[in-house]
């Protein structure tokens, strides 16, 4: 407890985590009911909303298999994208931890 007091401990990982999962999984959802109330409230995305789903229903089968697969496949390069800034960030404080793990165990060998 003292380490994490005095800041020679993160707590970065477990909180890195947190926000991770809250990125991949709540943002999406959140993002969805927002746009939901965009189009109920604002006139100007209601309109766009009802241009984009008549250009939609212009769409063959097959455009619409297409746009959906490079949806999904965008979406999961998002979501990749957003693993691997966490995986980073998490690599970064655990190569400061084990650093100053070495620094201190070599300055109690010298003394």
């Amino acid at each position: 407890m003292r380490d994490i007091l005095l800041f020679n401990t993160f707590v970065t990982q477990d909180v890195l985590i947190v926000f991770y999962y809250i990125g991949a999984v709540l943002m999406p959802v959140v993002l969805y009911v927002f746009r939901k109330e965009l189009i109920g409230r604002v006139a100007f995305f209601k309109r766009i909303n009802d241009r984009l789903k008549a250009f939609y229903a212009t769409f063959t089968t097959g455009q619409k298999t297409v746009f959906w697969l490079v949806f999904i496949t965008m979406f999961l390069c998002m979501e990749l994208c957003w693993r691997m800034v966490f995986e980073a960030m998490i690599g970064y404080f655990d190569m400061h931890d084990f650093l100053y793990q070495i620094t201190n165990k070599g300055v109690l060998d010298a003394k």
